[in-house]
């Protein structure tokens, strides 16, 4: 501040000045010099566009230059985020494209989503393991017993093949079916994605719910949801599932 600057309230100083760093078109306080502001300027924004750079690396590389750091400056001064954690970022800029963002020509239509199914592998990365092992048999059976899902196993249907999606693919259409994809992080601690199909996905999804019923049960629901006929197909169909998503980490076993 300059000797001539009054000094007023100190905290109605702060936030003007972070008012001003958030959104350079409103004044900042009086008696501040130009050129330190304007390092403040770029080290936060320099440093917010960077977060969202490397959580959303496929997204950045569908803008020019000048829309991705537009994109970042009016998530920087539009959002009031709710965690002071940076870790925290990627999910608040979720947050506001979810809820506050307008749509800009330059936006595909895909931009949720995809955001969506990036943020994911952070998320997974970070969220803790909440299973009872001990009340889990690993080599427990999968058909007559009930079996347990990772909490690490993560199912979500999109309207866009989001895997897919980059520079050299960007669809102008939602796809004729959803696309069910499965996102976990495996004993290695690496995260993971697979497409699943519907009846595989419906039968992810009914281990997660925890109902209770065995593995044959399950398949046997997912038989009627779908009108297959022929039961015993669905049985040999579904067992085969139910082996390839254990030796995955996606179920964890049997429960004891």
């Amino acid at each position: 501040m300059s000797a001539e600057a009054p000094p007023g309230d100190f905290r109605d100083i702060q936030r003007q000045f972070a008012a001003h760093l958030r959104d350079p078109t409103r004044p900042p306080p009086p008696g501040l010099e130009e050129r330190r502001l304007d390092i403040y300027r770029g080290l936060f924004i320099r440093n917010v566009e960077g977060f969202l750079s490397d959580a959303f690396p496929v997204l950045k590389t569908l803008y020019r230059k000048d829309d991705w750091r537009d994109l970042a400056r009016r998530f920087y001064a539009r959002h009031r985020c709710h965690s002071p954690y940076f870790s925290e970022i990627s999910r608040e800029f979720l947050d506001y494209l979810e809820n506050e963002h307008e749509q800009r020509p330059c936006d595909p239509p895909f931009m949720l989503e995809l955001a969506h199914y990036e943020w994911l592998e952070l998320a997974l990365a970070r969220a803790e393991d909440s299973a009872d092992h001990s009340a889990i048999d690993r080599d427990g059976d999968l058909l007559a017993g009930v079996p347990v899902a990772s909490p690490l196993a993560w199912l979500h249907a999109y309207e866009w093949p989001v895997h897919r999606i980059g520079p050299h693919f960007m669809p102008r259409e939602p796809g004729a079916a959803p696309t069910w994809l499965v996102a976990w992080r495996a004993g290695d601690e690496r995260v993971r994605f697979m497409e699943l199909n519907l009846a595989s996905a419906l039968l992810l999804e009914k281990i997660a719910e925890g109902g209770g019923a065995d593995g044959a049960e399950l398949i046997r629901r997912v038989a009627a949801e779908l009108s297959v006929a022929d039961t015993e197909k669905a049985l040999q169909s579904g067992q085969q599932t139910l082996k390839m998503m254990a030796a995955k980490g996606i179920v964890l076993g049997a429960r004891r």
